[in-house]
């Protein structure tokens, strides 16, 4: 019995031990005896036991950054597959935050800490610490000085859908869309008018955009980045996406319809936004306007943790603004390059002529 799942779940698979029982019907088939009550009694023992083990550990703060270290993944899975138990295994979650620094805060901790009017936990997902930390979804949340968990382990993606609150307060993505920022009745009427006076820009650029994004729409959830892409509440999120084509044996039917629709964001505080907003009331069909347009909707892309659908074009773009920064006239490109070419046949054949003499 080293692998019965009815005695030992698969997420205390690290525990290793002796069950010692009186009470097992050893005359009986192993078939039968995977099937008594009496196994299903001592797996609850089990975990209860390995729980309560759990919190002598936690106790001191040193002996649990180990052992929190070597198997987070595991009480990790033990929420994403324990319904019983998620409740008790959310105490032992340890993430770093926007406050934390170099340590790891709790959610207890996150949440005796949080502001008065403060009603949901925030968190971001992301591919590593640092990519997180300086993300534009963190830029008003930061300012309100509202703390941010940073979930960069790719099974914290399954686990937080699983665990959708902690006493009482909602888990909320600060990279998907209908954010909470907790505005009050002024901020949210200047949020109105601003809505209301850039959405003949937002048009334009969903326009541009075509089916890239589901829509576009101002915001307050930037402070000093003019643009960002937001999935929908009930997708995948960018870097779920990240993490299931990285799955060699995923299925592709669920990728097409768990696929996040984006929506683009745009800063109408932000002087680019701005002077987009002026260069299309002045000429709508500005070519030039265009062009940043997409430029914008591809930095968008990598800030905001997706993948560039077309490298190639974004390169394109970045070595014209290259040139335009460098005063290279496209114009004069050709003449260079059809120079060169003339030039290398020359050298070659004078490389040539030379290796003759040699021989």
């Amino acid at each position: 019995m080293d692998n019965c799942e009815e005695l030992c779940p698969d997420w205390l698979s690290f525990i290793k031990g002796v069950v010692d029982s009186e009470d097992l019907p050893l005359n009986i088939s192993r078939e039968n005896l995977q099937q008594s009550k009496i196994l299903k009694l001592i797996q609850k023992n089990l975990v209860k036991k390995c729980i309560e083990l759990f919190k002598e550990i936690a106790e001191n703060d040193e002996d649990y950054k180990t052992f929190y270290g070597a198997f987070s993944k595991m009480i990790k899975l033990g929420i994403h597959e324990d319904s019983k138990n998620r409740k008790k295994l959310a105490e032992f979650l340890r993430y770093h935050s926007t406050k934390s620094g170099e340590d790891q805060v709790s959610l207890k901790t996150y949440v005796e800490r949080m502001k008065e009017n403060q009603k949901v936990i925030y968190y971001i997902t992301g591919e590593c610490k640092e990519a997180v930390e300086n993300s534009p979804f963190l830029e008003a949340l930061k300012k309100r000085d509202l703390e941010v968990l940073y979930l960069v382990d790719p099974i914290d993606e399954y686990a937080i859908q699983q665990l959708k609150d902690y006493q009482g307060k909602t888990m909320a993505c600060a990279t998907k869309e209908g954010l909470d920022l907790g505005l009050s009745e002024e901020e949210k009427k200047k949020a109105e008018e601003e809505k209301a006076s850039f959405e003949d820009l937002c048009k334009k650029v969903k326009d541009i955009l075509g089916k890239k994004v589901e829509k576009v729409v101002v915001s307050d959830r930037m402070v000093g980045s003019p643009c960002s892409l937001v999935t929908g509440e009930f997708g995948w999120s960018a870097n779920m996406q990240r993490i299931m084509r990285a799955q060699a044996l995923r299925d592709s039917t669920m990728s097409s319809y768990m696929v996040a629709k984006k929506t683009m964001e745009l800063n109408p505080s932000h002087a680019i936004v701005k002077a987009l907003k002026d260069k299309f009331s002045a000429d709508a069909a500005d070519s030039a306007a265009k062009d940043l347009v997409w430029l914008l909707y591809e930095t968008a892309l990598l800030t905001s943790g997706f993948t560039l659908d077309n490298p190639g074009s974004f390169s394109n773009r970045i070595h014209r603004l290259i040139k335009l920064g460098l005063s290279i006239d496209d114009d004069d490109e050709p003449e260079d390059d059809d120079d060169e070419e003339e030039e290398c046949p020359n050298l070659e054949e004078e490389d040539d002529g030379g290796m003759e003499d040699v021989d």
